[in-house]
């Protein structure tokens, strides 16, 4: 079962409801609200994009690898793929570092 954190926060983000149970719908209605955008609301989605922090480079690259191709589901699996990152990096940075004396602590 995929972690549907990423999911979650995304759709939030896009404006739209997904059912944390399933996965696949949840992903499915995230790639057609992106579909959306991209052919009624494009600056919105850049905006999105920039606010999430997806690389550039990695979208053009992926876009032009995969012709013809529907940009929204490699659209949505990068931006799933940059909250994967960014939780993984809130936890690392939010463990408490056992090696630090009480002395040390504030």
């Amino acid at each position: 079962m995929k972690d549907e954190q990423p999911l979650l926060e995304i759709s939030k983000e896009l404006g739209v409801v997904v059912n944390e149970k399933d996965y696949s719908f949840g992903k499915q209605i995230v790639v057609e609200k992106i579909n959306d955008l991209i052919n009624n609301d494009f600056q919105k989605l850049v905006l999105i994009l920039y606010r999430m922090d997806v690389s550039e480079i990695k979208l053009k690259q992926l876009l032009k690898e995969n012709p013809g191709t529907d940009a929204g589901p490699i659209i949505a699996n990068l931006m799933i793929e940059r909250q994967e990152q960014k939780i993984r990096s809130r936890q690392q940075f939010n463990k408490p570092d056992e090696n630090i004396s009480d002395d040390e602590k504030w």
